[in-house]
């Protein structure tokens, strides 16, 4: 199976703002990090939006955020919202198959347990896991280190 661009940079975005500590992150600065077309990175946002993961703040210092923990993001759900078609084969997609064996090989089903078995890992991990040392991916996406009046505030 392989990912999208859309869903590399869907977890991507989510690694971003999960390592800005709950702060807003502005698209552009999130553009830059990855070297990526903010209007690519505006379209991801949608579903991602939809499905509760981002929260967008409009205006001026507006920006977009975790709209829960990334604790609480696993991957697979992030895979599901993002990809459109999940047919590994033709006998996968409903409509015309010209496969005369389509209703008699069990090719259908070795596939359907190999998506399962794909998604079901991707279930075991979240976006938090995917940080490993924040200070590390903080350094390397751009981002200043909180001040210490906000940190503790917060």
């Amino acid at each position: 199976m392989r990912l999208t661009r859309q869903t590399n940079y869907a977890i991507r975005i989510l690694m971003y703002c999960a390592s800005n500590g709950g702060q807003l992150s502005r698209i552009k600065d999130i553009a830059a990090a990855y070297s990526a077309s903010e209007l690519f990175l505006f379209k991801i946002l949608q579903p991602l939006v939809e499905a509760r993961m981002i929260e967008t703040v409009r205006g001026r210092n507006g920006g977009v955020r975790l709209a829960r923990p990334a604790s609480a993001i696993n991957l697979r759900n992030v895979v599901e919202v993002t990809e459109e078609n999940f047919a590994l084969a033709e006998c996968f997609e409903t409509g015309a198959v010209d496969c005369p064996l389509v209703n008699s090989c069990e090719l259908n089903s070795a596939l359907r347990e190999a998506l399962n078995a794909f998604l079901g890992a991707l279930g075991h991990y979240t976006i938090e896991d995917l940080l490993g040392n924040k200070a590390f991916m903080r350094r390397r996406l751009g981002l200043m280190e909180p001040m210490q009046g906000l940190a503790a505030a917060s």
